[in-house]
C-alpha cells in the first residue's frame, strides 16, 4: 500500500482527492492536515465521506508526514515551497496541485505570483504532470507540478496541431470558461450564489497567472515560442471547463484523423466523432478530457472543442493519474469512475 499524506485538506481539490483516494484499492491516507481545523474529523465537515474516512485533520506542524511515501500539497500558492523541500530531502515524494513548481522561469513566477521563490533549485528538477505528454518524466519524478486546470483543457486541445506543426502558432486563441469550485472553497462576493449565480463575465483579460503555464508548454511542444490570447470566463456551474481553442490551419491535413492518432493510446482523453460538441456534464466527476474539432464552413480557421472537470481531470484526478505513473501502476486505478448524469 501507498502511505499518503494531504497538505491542506479542506479545500475543493482537497476533498476531491480524499473521494478519489479512499476508493483506490493501493492507496492508504495516513495524514490530512489543516491548521485552522486540526482535531476536527473529517466526515463530520465532509459528510459524503463518513465510513471511508476516519481521519482528523492534523496541524501540520505535528503530523508525521515524513513516513509517508507521498505526499499530496492541495494548498494555495506559495505553500508547497516553503513545506515541500523538507519532504523531498527525506526521500518523499511530492505532487503539488499548486502552481509552486509549474513554469521553469522563476523571474516569470515571481512576476505573476507576486512572491519571492523559496526554493528555486527544485523548481528546475520538477516534473510537469500533464502525463499525455511527459509520461516518461513522471515515471522516474520525486517531485510533480500537477498542471492547472484551464492549462490542461487548453493544452491537450492544442497538442496534436501544434505537436505536428500543422497550425501558425503565432496566433493562438484560447476562450475558456469555468465553474465558480475553480475560484476555490472560500467566501468572495464574486462566488457568492446571488453574484455568480444567472451571470457570465470574461475575467483576466489583461492578464491571467495560468497565461505562461500555458504559453511555456505549448512552446515546448512546437519547439519554438507561441503566440497566445488567452480569455477566461466565470459561468455559472459548480464544475467544468469548456475550452474553445482557434488556431489558423498552416498546412492541410486530416484533422479530424490526426487528433484520434494522436490520443488513440490515451486513456484519459476521448475524441469525439466529427461534428460533435462536447458538454462540460459529460465529463463531471471523471477524469477525462472530451475533445472535438471542427473546420467551419472550409475556411482556413480551425476550432477545437475542449472539455473536463476542472476539479478531476483539472486537479486531483490529474495528480492521482501522476501519482499512479509514479509507482508502476496501471494509469487508470482507482479512476474508472463514470461522469454523473444528470
Amino acid at each position: 500500500m501507498i502511505k499518503v499524506g494531504i497538505v491542506g485538506g479542506t479545500g475543493y481539490t482537497g476533498v476531491e482527492l480524499l473521494r478519489l483516494l479512499a476508493q483506490h484499492p493501493d492507496v492508504r491516507v495516513t495524514a490530512i492536515t489543516s491548521r485552522g481545523d486540526a482535531g476536527t474529523p473529517v466526515a463530520s465537515m465532509f459528510p459524503s465521506l463518513r465510513g471511508r474516512v476516519d481521519l482528523a485533520f492534523e496541524d501540520p506542524a505535528a503530523a508525521d508526514l515524513k513516513q509517508c511515501d507521498l505526499v499530496f500539497f492541495a494548498t494555495p500558492n506559495g505553500i508547497a515551497m516553503q513545506q515541500a523541500p523538507a519532504l523531498l530531502e527525506a526521500g518523499v515524494r511530492v505532487i503539488d496541485l499548486a502552481a509552486d513548481f509549474r513554469i521553469r522561469d522563476v523571474a516569470e513566477w515571481e512576476k505573476w505570483y507576486g512572491m519571492k521563490h523559496a526554493c528555486p533549485e527544485w523548481v528546475a528538477r520538477a516534473v510537469y504532470g500533464l502525463p499525455e505528454v511527459y509520461r516518461e518524466q513522471v515515471k522516474g519524478a520525486q517531485l510533480i507540478a500537477n498542471p492547472g486546470c484551464y492549462p490542461t483543457a487548453v493544452q491537450l486541445g492544442f497538442l496534436p496541431l501544434v505537436k505536428a506543426g500543422l497550425v501558425d502558432c503565432g496566433s493562438l486563441i484560447a476562450d475558456a470558461k469555468s465553474g465558480v469550485s475553480g475560484a476555490g472553497r472560500k467566501a468572495e462576493t464574486h462566488i457568492l450564489f446571488s453574484e455568480a449565480a444567472d451571470n457570465f463575465k470574461a475575467y483576466g483579460v489583461p492578464g491571467h497567472r495560468h497565461l505562461p503555464e500555458i504559453r511555456q508548454g505549448l512552446g515546448q511542444m512546437a519547439g519554438a515560442p507561441v503566440g497566445l490570447t488567452f480569455v477566461p470566463h466565470l459561468t455559472p456551474m459548480i464544475r467544468g471547463i469548456h475550452a474553445t481553442l482557434y488556431a489558423r490551419i498552416g498546412r492541410e491535413a486530416d484533422f479530424q484523423a490526426a487528433f484520434e492518432a494522436c490520443y488513440a493510446a490515451e486513456p484519459f482523453v476521448d475524441v469525439l466523432p466529427a461534428k460533435s460538441h462536447p458538454e462540460t456534464r459529460s465529463v463531471r466527476s471523471a477524469n477525462v478530457c472530451r475533445i472535438a474539432v471542427h473546420r467551419p464552413q472550409g475556411g482556413d480557421t480551425l476550432v477545437v472543442l475542449s472539455v473536463i472537470d476542472n476539479l478531476v481531470k483539472g486537479a486531483a484526478g490529474q495528480a492521482v493519474q501522476n501519482m499512479n505513473i509514479m509507482f508502476g501502476l496501471d494509469e487508470t486505478r482507482g479512476l474508472c469512475q463514470l461522469p454523473l448524469l444528470p
